[in-house]
């Protein structure tokens, strides 16, 4: 049985993320990724299956190795996803700083 994760699931740990980072750069073996945390090797194999479940890691064979690198088109979807999120957060945002620029504009005329 195979197990469908979800992807912000994956998203959420810190650890996953920062595996991300790291095969974002260059593909990597299970073991070199393993080399830049103070986990166990069981650890971030758990991590490593996790994010190749969400598919937002593929993993191609050469020779004996295992390389494990971004699956961009995935991380697209995510990002697509969060884009109206985005946009509306950042509306609001500037109409919150737009009105304490007006705020402060006439609190400073007061003051004159």
């Amino acid at each position: 049985m195979k197990i469908r994760r979800d992807v912000f699931h994956a998203l959420a740990d810190p650890t996953r993320r920062l595996i991300l980072g790291l095969v974002a750069i260059q593909a990597m073996t299970p073991g070199d990724i393993a080399d830049n945390f103070d986990s166990t090797r069981q650890t971030i194999s758990k991590h490593i299956q996790i994010l190749t479940e969400c598919e937002l890691l593929n993993q191609t064979q050469a020779g004996r190795e295992i390389y494990y690198h971004l699956n961009v088109k995935k991380l697209k979807e995510v990002g697509d996803w969060l884009e109206p999120y985005r946009r509306m957060w950042e509306g609001r945002l500037d109409a919150m700083e737009d009105l304490l620029d007006e705020m402060q504009t006439k609190k400073n005329k007061r003051k004159r």
